[in-house]
């Protein structure tokens, strides 16, 4: 199938933030729940804002995932809970690499499902960060396109 992948208005912004936490609660589970709660309010009213977000709908108008990119870098992907494993991810990486030329992205280490599935797709890790942007010790691993597997 395939999936067109298109630039997402703010007033998509509430529909994403609910796709940010389903997908968040479903992956990170090393993140306790206050820190979600300080999170949600951040990505909402100040993230969303500082990148191009991009994504992808269903038949029927609903996204179902995301990602945000800013110059040089992928800062967010996050695909709905009950879909993952359908290609979403794959087809939002295509765009963001081939359509943006971008080669860079963060990942949380501990969020390994994440770290294998940019390591499939040729990411390598750069460099790695003892913590998050907020100076919370989730780790955070820098990567970058070293082997373009889908050529």
């Amino acid at each position: 199938m395939l999936m067109v992948v298109e630039k997402l208005p703010p007033d998509t912004y509430h529909e994403l933030i609910d796709i940010w936490e389903r997908s968040v609660r479903a992956t990170h589970h090393f993140l306790p729940e206050d820190y979600i709660v300080q999170l949600k309010p951040l990505i909402l009213e100040n993230y969303f804002y500082a990148v191009d977000l991009f994504g992808v709908r269903d038949v029927e108008g609903r996204i179902q995932g995301f990602l945000g990119l800013s110059a040089d870098k992928i800062e967010m992907l996050f695909i709905d809970s009950g879909i993952r494993g359908k290609g979403i991810g794959k087809a939002l990486m295509h765009f963001a690499v081939f359509e943006k030329h971008i080669r860079k992205v963060d990942v949380n280490e501990q969020n390994e499902h994440a770290v294998a599935f940019y390591k499939k797709l040729g990411f390598a890790v750069t460099n790695r960060l003892t913590t998050d942007s907020l100076g919370k010790p989730y780790p955070i691993l820098e990567m970058e396109l070293v082997n373009d597997l889908w050529k």
